[in-house]
């Protein structure tokens, strides 16, 4: 698989590292704020403040509770995208046009969110490093971790290349 630089987002978490395929072609406002977002260290230090074995693992909020954001709202980007493994969404709250930088990691397919929520992105290297976030405990349906894990920093690989 070729790289394209410019759509390949780089995650250095407590973990290790997680290498996303940005997806232009089916989120093109999304990818730009997540790229906009990262080459501003917006996401550099935050937690994954909700994490649900089996389920999925969120972060992009500043207060690390779920609450906040970038203050930047998109329109939903809806589309057939199967939601699995590895796929990378836009977090939202009931508002179809509510999302903003948070977004989550699909631990397991979850297929019940297609054409619910935004897919910007894919995994495509480092699934182990969000497998190994911490998890909530069992049975909290909130989803909250009490002592999370972070984004160390995040950058898009074409600007680390010469």
């Amino acid at each position: 698989m070729s790289l394209d630089p410019e759509n390949t987002l780089v995650l250095k978490l407590d973990t290790g590292q997680v290498t996303i395929a940005l997806k232009p072609e089916l989120a093109p406002a999304h990818v730009d704020r997540v790229k906009e977002l990262v080459r501003d260290g917006f996401y550099d230090g935050l937690s994954f403040h909700r994490v649900i074995d089996g389920f999925m693992a969120q972060t992009g909020c500043p207060h690390g509770t779920g609450t906040g954001g970038s203050g930047h709202n998109l329109k939903a980007e809806f589309s057939d995208a199967p939601f699995h493994r590895g796929t990378v969404g836009a977090a939202r709250a009931q508002h179809p046009d509510s999302a903003d930088s948070q977004f989550f990691i699909c631990l397991d397919d979850a297929d019940w969110l297609k054409g619910q929520y935004t897919v910007w992105g894919e995994v495509i290297e480092g699934m182990q490093a969000v497998d190994a976030l911490t998890k909530a405990p069992p049975g909290d349906p909130s989803g909250r971790v009490p002592d999370p894990d972070n984004i160390v920093s995040a950058h898009i690989l074409a600007d680390t290349q010469q």
